[in-house]
């Protein structure tokens, strides 16, 4: 195989590599699993046909978070899409109302691990806006309104370390489930508005068809927490806008309550 093949190829994996977490972020930013995987889809594609986009970045991820942000410059927004819920209008009201660039430059840092520099090239700002931003998005996230929120997790230390962060957020948890039944009762008897999911349940029990079962009677925010999030972001199946990887900061947690109440639309 001629170098010119091999580098090509080699260029092609890491981009493959970086797509699940980029389907994250671009969840996570629009709230919406259909609109945020359109634009992944498209920045793939130009990707592929013109790597040489990618190449001229440092570390391939952030090449392709750029090129993500680039590319939807001239095609239009993609802040949080109209995918209606349940909450509440006064609840919405007092919700975060976080500036775009706030919005980013937080997702970029606490959800993807990019550091504040690496997070400016990606948005094409300066360091220091982007510092600001981010301090000003950590500010935002003390202004969340209160919520119900039912834990999901089988595993008795997390989901207490899990429920701690919840109320010291200033949140109330209704309840911690164990198993998709546990589950199921709790949501139906409390309304929660954000549901916090492990994937895996004791036994043969699976968060996802607990939450598959929940969302039958309600709309309401998801959060899925996974020491595997690449299986989870695959695109073949309906999937969470907000997935988080175990272990995690409590501050990750925090953002994500905030992020994924924020983009709900009523």
């Amino acid at each position: 195989m001629a170098e010119g093949q091999v580098a090509s190829k080699k260029m092609s994996e890491a981009i493959t590599r970086t797509l699940p977490f980029l389907r994250r972020y671009a969840r996570a930013v629009t709230g919406s699993q259909q609109q945020g995987d359109e634009w992944v889809r498209l920045c793939a594609e130009v990707a592929v046909r013109q790597p040489d986009l990618i190449a001229e970045a440092e570390d391939t991820k952030v090449g392709v978070f750029a090129l993500f942000h680039r590319l939807r410059q001239p095609f239009g927004s993609i802040e949080a899409a109209a995918d209606g819920g349940s909450v509440s209008g006064r609840l919405k009201e007092s919700l975060t109302d976080m500036a775009p660039l706030q919005r980013q430059v937080l997702l970029l840092t606490v959800l993807e691990g990019f550091t504040v520099g690496d997070a400016a090239h990606i948005l094409g700002v300066d360091i220091n806006a982007a510092e600001r931003s981010l301090e000003e998005a950590r500010r935002e996230l003390q202004r969340v309104a209160s919520v119900r929120v039912l834990v999901i997790e089988d595993e008795a230390v997390i989901a207490l370390d899990v429920a701690d962060i919840v109320r010291n957020a200033g949140h109330e948890v209704v309840g911690i489930a164990a198993t998709e039944k546990a589950a199921i009762d709790l949501a139906a008897k409390h309304s929660p508005h954000l549901v916090l999911a492990d994937i895996q349940l004791r036994g043969s029990d699976s968060g996802i068809s607990a939450v598959n079962q929940i969302m039958k009677s309600m709309s309401v925010p998801v959060i899925f927490v996974t020491g595997f999030p690449e299986r989870l972001l695959t695109g073949k199946q309906v999937e969470p806008a907000f997935v988080i990887s175990k272990p995690f900061d409590p501050d990750l947690l925090r953002a994500a309550i905030a992020q994924a109440l924020d983009t709900v639309s009523i």
